[in-house]
């Protein structure tokens, strides 16, 4: 096989994001003391080949864009520290460079649903008796 193929399966990054994810959840529940963060989610980590930079994907329970805006402000300033914990625990010569993203995939989802809901709804009001032909 050439060292340029890569092989199918689990890969060692994804092995790797796998454990930070773990590792950067126990650490702002038990470690971080800003309430900004409290209801930090960690959705996604996506470490880059070389293991430099890992990217975090996070939610914020119940808050706006706002809110996660903010929050991924202090969690880019915290990232240094969240760092540090993170060297300790993980098995790797370097540590990766954190950068945080506020994930919209949630607050997306949940206004296309409404969506969804609202164009359905229409189309029962304009058209009841078809519904009843569906039945049928």
């Amino acid at each position: 096989m050439s060292r340029h193929r890569r092989p199918q399966g689990f890969q060692r990054t994804d092995r790797i994001a796998d454990q930070i994810q773990r590792e950067l959840a126990r650490v702002l529940r038990f470690e971080m003391k800003d309430p900004r963060v409290d209801l930090v989610t960690i959705q996604d980590v996506r470490v880059s080949r070389d293991l430099s930079y890992a990217d975090v994907y996070f939610t914020l329970l119940g808050q706006d864009a706002d809110a996660g805006t903010e929050a991924e402000a202090v969690l880019g300033g915290a990232a240094g520290f969240l760092r540090s914990a993170l060297a300790q625990t993980l098995n790797t010569r370097t540590t990766p460079r954190l950068r945080f993203h506020y994930d919209l995939t949630p607050e997306k989802a949940s206004h296309l649903s409404r969506l969804i809901d609202e164009a359905r709804a229409e189309d029962r009001a304009q058209s009841p008796d078809q519904e009843d032909q569906d039945h049928d």
